[in-house]
């Protein structure tokens, strides 16, 4: 495969070829196109080999160069554990020696007009398969959910500012959905050459904001969000003269080369159809066809549940057939308890029997209708469980519970009440007459 020309005979200056050896090898790793051939039978196995070159890379730096910890903390819900940064000092390490030895053994050349055509190729659809996968889901308002009642029910100052902002956002599912929108446009502007320099400019305002609200609100994917707008910013720069001329210096602005490659022959512009085929159902379709699924699965259809759902206050605590007095130094007597949907509860104790997060004790809970038994367990489907009691309901407004927890014995009396949340209300108002 040739490059026209003009493309070839162009000189780069110095400092041009140092940044690209620097991201080209950056992106190499980051980007690591072949994990998109996964679906392949037998791609997995040999990636497995990978991996664990890569692991061992970034244990032995960590150990032996970067001390982010002791023991690293392999990646989780979080994409900011230990692990995660000194894979990131490890990928920027590694491109700051290869740009240097690069440098160093290809000093002559006059530029890196191929390379960098198949660089930008693979960054923005990488960036484009970020789109699709996130912003689709958001279509569905199912990245952030709306606060639930064990939410609703926390002091504002409890929460954790990754918490506030993820209810922030699933308190308005026309707000996700149009976060959602503007994703899935920068996607789909990034998969055509003709839309390309719009999309990167699109993209790197949306994902821009991803990173500053994942800096300012403490969530923990600030290193991938910040390598997406890197990513961005790569592109942009590709065309920053002509960005330049366009935007600011109101200037005539030059084709775009960028993107663009001569397929002479008709078997590439065949691949070329077949592999952006591959790559849409790849990162469009089969997102779209899993996050519906999803979709269904979460909201099924209204089955009655033999606990009525709600707030109840704990009227009666008897321990050990003691009846303990409600207290506010007593952090370990149950306030109040909470049945949500999906089989969530939680309760305003401190007991660490149950999962602690913003001062309450989450559990989940499963009813058997017929034994009137209910069990709480600390995770969702633990055999083990924390409380298995018996349960009844008197009135509408009464609920009984009664068991033991290991060598002790527990009697509950909860009360329903019906506080009104009006956060719970998703008001809205085109005429204010005043700020509420």
């Amino acid at each position: 495969m040739q490059m026209n020309e003009p493309a070839l005979s162009l000189q780069w200056p110095a400092w041009r070829k140092i940044i690209f050896r620097f991201f080209f090898v950056y992106l190499f790793f980051q980007v690591a196109p072949w994990s998109w051939l996964r679906i392949i039978p037998g791609v997995d196995y040999i990636l497995g080999f990978y991996e664990k070159l890569i692991n061992w890379m970034v244990e032995t730096a960590n150990a032996k160069v970067f001390h982010v910890r002791q023991v690293l903390v392999p990646l989780n819900g979080s994409g900011d554990t230990s692990y995660g940064w000194a894979q990131t000092w490890l990928f920027i390490s590694l491109a700051g020696i290869g740009c240097i030895l690069w440098s160093l053994l290809d000093r002559k050349r006059a530029g890196y007009n191929l390379a960098n055509y198949w660089l930008c190729l693979f960054t923005r659809y990488y960036i484009a398969m970020i789109a699709f996968s996130y912003g689709i889901l958001k279509l569905f308002a199912m990245q952030m959910y709306f606060p639930n009642l064990s939410q609703l029910a926390t002091p504002l100052g409890d929460f954790l500012p990754m918490r506030l902002s993820w209810m922030f956002i699933g308190y308005s599912s026309p707000y996700q959905v149009f976060s959602g929108v503007m994703e899935v446009i920068a996607g789909v502007l990034l998969l055509y050459r003709r839309t390309t320099t719009f999309g990167v400019l699109f993209a790197t305002t949306v994902f821009l904001n991803v990173m500053m609200l994942n800096l300012c609100y403490d969530i923990p994917v600030k290193i991938y969000s910040m390598h997406i707008v890197v990513c961005c910013l790569f592109l942009a720069a590709n065309e920053w003269k002509r960005i330049l001329n366009f935007f600011i210096l109101n200037r005539p602005a030059a084709v775009s080369t960028a993107y663009s490659f001569p397929l002479t022959k008709k078997w590439m512009r065949i691949a070329r159809i077949v592999l952006k085929i591959y790559f849409i159902g790849l990162a469009v379709a089969a997102p779209f066809y899993n996050y519906w699924q999803y979709y269904k699965s979460a909201h099924p259809l209204a089955v009655k549940q033999p606990i009525p759902m709600g707030l109840y206050d704990v009227h009666v605590y008897v321990f050990n057939k003691d009846t303990v007095a409600l207290s506010l130094s007593d952090t370990m007597r149950w306030r109040d308890l909470i049945f949500d949907k999906d089989g969530l509860g939680s309760i305003k104790t401190a007991d660490t029997a149950f999962r602690q997060r913003y001062k309450r004790g989450y559990f989940y809970y499963k009813t058997d209708s017929v034994q009137h038994s209910i069990r709480f367990s600390k995770l969702q489907g633990d055999s083990n469980y924390i409380f298995s009691f018996r349960y009844e309901i008197p009135d509408s407004n009464t609920l009984r519970l009664w068991g033991r927890r290991i060598n002790d014995s527990l009697f509950i009396e909860l009360k329903k009440n019906n506080h009104h949340f009006q956060l719970a209300e998703k008001q809205f108002h085109w005429l204010s007459e005043s700020n509420r």
